[in-house]
């Protein structure tokens, strides 16, 4: 489908508002119809990136034609990004995987061949038999991302392994879950995150890169907060897209922002600026976080983070002046310096000491949801071994990605031999892509179930096509804005070629393996349906317009009635956390100092853009048209110094000697000296990936190193530095 850019953006501007057929429930009032008999409008909801908002299909005869937003859905609110709005890219694309592939070569050397799905099983079944055998049924191991993961997990029960991991969790935002799981008994939730933007009368933001990382609603209740004035606060090295909007940026040095925090923490207290009713009423361990912090002084955290000391002044008494009506917001990528809990921790106390957590402008309290579950029809057997995923970690909530990888190379605590993977490139999410080689070389068995193919799936032994979100049904979604609803998503058309959704992956691999008696059913629709019928929602109707609200859902204040629970040991905000405590960890944080880059050397910070979702939508044709390369920004004095211009070719060196591709240099102002900065996702070693394949720097290539989080295990990414080689 040719498509030119302006045409495009043209498309992603729109909403669902435009001419449609007269029994659409979305007809704009007053609109002309065009009456067409082959067409059809079908509501669902995207997965070009986790955010899941609602859409509108045009569907000409058996083709999708376009993609708007669902106006009824609280995520979307009518629009779609330019990633949702290029759905059809990824639907059409022609490097799709489009059958079963047994390899024929040697791993990684993209020879494989054609197989049919019962091949492609038989294949799998035996290997996994021999496993089981020899090693037991905990040897297997289950890398997920996406709504597949929990079919794939219901397989991995069945079979009778533990060992579930997940990117996004140990590479992402599993440090900020547990950080405020610790102070409020709960996180800000996972995706629609319940930042009161729109509202808030001042907000500040450590590296969160908002209006790079496009998440739908996220970023309209951004964009309408600053056009109701709200002051904006950047904390980050980089002069971000949301720094330009900002009153204020701190240019902060990578790897201190612990200080930061804590200095504002002992400024709030000893300036008096906190919410002393909202302490007293909601909050235990205001006396000993007053003790920990009293030597943080703001001259002590000028000299850690490279600011002024009147900058970090001013700043937290904006914070200060107008709360509780304000916000830190807590970001969502966390996986940076290894002390991540720690400085979620920081972050939740400054919410909780402004009073923020269920307040109008700060952090509204979820949506008061009461849906029963089905019964569960089947028991699954129980694993001999406990699951090794999780680490010595004491807070892991999460099945950690660089356990499981360790664990296969290792064979402690015991031998895992093989990996399904399913919506995840494991060379491009885990760091140090060598160690993910060398665990790989030690399997037995690698499966991938993916639409695309990726660096990781041509690692595989066997690859099975996955239908996209576009031609497949996956369990109702329960939405948490302010209110609550039921949302759907529903084939919009007929998979293409021979891909299978992957809750009948998973079922089939259970018939297969002699396991078909925890097959739960026989269709998703089927279960579906059965959902819909005890939460009291019409399914055809939900079908039909694809978002059905929660009645008497919408509580996201507190009130004298509306009064918030705190799932913590003490049943209050803990500003010294007792679990932590128990644990002979910090109960309050503490700066630990961590590693500069040596002379010559930048520290490599990573980030995203608006048009790309990390690796898994680099090759769609028309996201490539807006977004195909990234250059690496560096400073101007600093390149100036190295005699480097503005679009030169160079390439970085990482710490381990390996060099990367050769990409272009940014030379900017926007950009501290001591670092250089990269969009994630690109430099694809997939030559299959047609469009993508060697394109772009890959800045996973560059990550040799990781800390990890001693709380809960995550991987801390921004600890590596590298070298810039300029090229001829």
């Amino acid at each position: 489908m040719a498509i030119s850019r302006r045409n495009f953006l043209k498309c992603a501007a729109l909403t669902a508002g435009g001419a449609v057929l007269a029994e659409s429930p979305f007809v704009r009032a007053g609109a002309k119809a065009v009456i067409k008999k082959d067409i059809r409008y079908v509501p669902s909801f995207c997965e070009m990136c986790f955010w899941r908002c609602g859409l509108i299909a045009k569907v000409e005869g058996d083709r999708l034609v376009k993609l708007d937003g669902n106006p009824l859905h609280p995520q979307s609110r009518g629009r779609l990004c330019a990633k949702g709005q290029s759905g059809m890219g990824l639907l059409y694309d022609k490097d799709r995987l489009k059958t079963p592939l047994i390899r024929t070569g040697k791993r990684g050397d993209g020879k494989y061949r054609k197989a049919s799905w019962n091949e492609a099983y038989s294949y799998i079944a035996e290997k996994l038999t021999a496993i089981r055998k020899k090693y037991g049924p905990e040897s297997v191991a289950l890398f997920a991302h996406g709504s597949g993961g929990a079919y794939m997990g219901n397989f991995m029960e069945a079979w009778g392994s533990p060992n579930h991991s997940h990117p996004s969790y140990a590479q992402c935002l599993g440090a900020r879950e547990v950080a405020f799981t610790l102070t409020f008994g709960q996180g800000p939730a996972s995706t629609a995150e319940r930042y009161d933007m729109a509202n808030s009368r001042v907000m500040a933001l450590f590296g969160s890169h908002l209006g790079e990382n496009m998440h739908n609603s996220h970023i309209q209740d951004f964009v309408d907060g600053l056009g109701n004035g709200t002051k904006l606060i950047v904390i980050d090295p980089r002069y971000s897209t949301a720094a330009t909007k900002s009153s204020m940026w701190l240019p902060i040095k990578p790897g201190t922002d612990i200080a930061l925090i804590l200095a504002w923490i002992n400024i709030v207290i000893k300036e008096n600026w906190y919410d002393h009713d909202y302490i007293a009423k909601y909050a235990i361990g205001f006396k000993e976080l007053k003790e920990a912090v009293k030597n943080y002084t703001p001259e002590w955290a000028a000299k850690k983070t490279d600011l002024p000391k009147h900058q970090i002044v001013e700043a937290i008494r904006e914070l200060g002046r107008y709360k509780p009506n304000v916000l830190v917001h807590p970001g969502r990528h966390y996986s940076w310096y290894g002390d991540d809990t720690q400085r979620g921790r920081g972050l939740a106390i400054l919410n909780a000491l402004l009073g923020t957590w269920g307040r109008k402008g700060g952090i509204w309290l979820p949506p008061k949801v009461n849906l029963a579950k089905l019964k569960k029809k089947i028991k699954y057997p129980k694993p001999k071994r406990d699951s090794l995923a999780y680490g010595d970690y004491p807070f892991s909530s999460a099945g950690i990605t660089t356990e499981v990888r360790q664990a296969t190379i290792s064979g402690k605590p015991y031998p895992i031999k093989a990996w399904f993977v399913i919506g995840t490139n494991l060379m491009k999410t885990m760091p140090a892509p060598e160690i993910t080689k060398k665990a790989i070389d030690n399997l037995d068995l690698v499966v991938n179930i993916d639409l695309m193919p990726t660096d990781m799936v041509m690692m595989s032994d066997v690859i099975l096509p996955a239908a996209s979100y576009l031609e497949r049904h996956d369990d109702l979604a329960v939405v948490t804005q302010k209110n609550a609803g039921i949302a759907i998503r529903q084939p919009v058309v007929k998979p293409w070629k021979d891909v299978k959704p992957a809750w009948l992956i998973a079922n089939e691999l259970c018939a297969k393996m002699g396991l078909g008696k925890y097959i739960e059913y026989k269709t998703l629709e089927e279960h579906m349906r059965e959902k819909a019928k005890l939460w009291n929602i019409d399914y055809d109707k939900l079908s039909r317009v694809g978002y059905i609200p929660i009645p008497d859902s919408y509580h996201p204040y507190i009130t004298e009635k509306n009064q918030p629970k705190f799932d913590t040991d003490s049943k209050k905000i803990e500003l010294y956390s007792s679990a932590l405590d128990d644990e002979d960890m910090d109960p309050v944080p503490r700066y630990t100092h961590h590693r500069e880059p040596p002379a010559g050397s930048f520290r490599l910070i990573y980030g995203r853009s608006p048009v790309q979702t990390f690796s898994r939508s680099i090759n769609n044709k028309w996201l490539w048209e807006l977004k195909n390369d990234n250059a690496v920004w560096l400073n101007a004095d600093i390149a100036r110094q190295m005699g480097i211009k503005n679009g030169d070719k160079i390439s970085l060196i990482n710490e381990k000697g390996g060099k990367s591709n050769v990409g272009r240099v940014k030379v900017t102002e926007r950009i501290r000296k001591d670092c250089v900065y990269l969009i994630h996702g690109f430099g694809s070693t997939s030559k299959r990936m047609t469009m993508a394949y060697g394109r772009g720097i890959d800045d996973t290539q560059m990550m040799t190193h990781y800390a990890t989080d001693p709380i809960c295990g995550t991987n801390g990414l921004r600890v590596n530095f590298v070298k810039l080689l300029k090229e001829s």
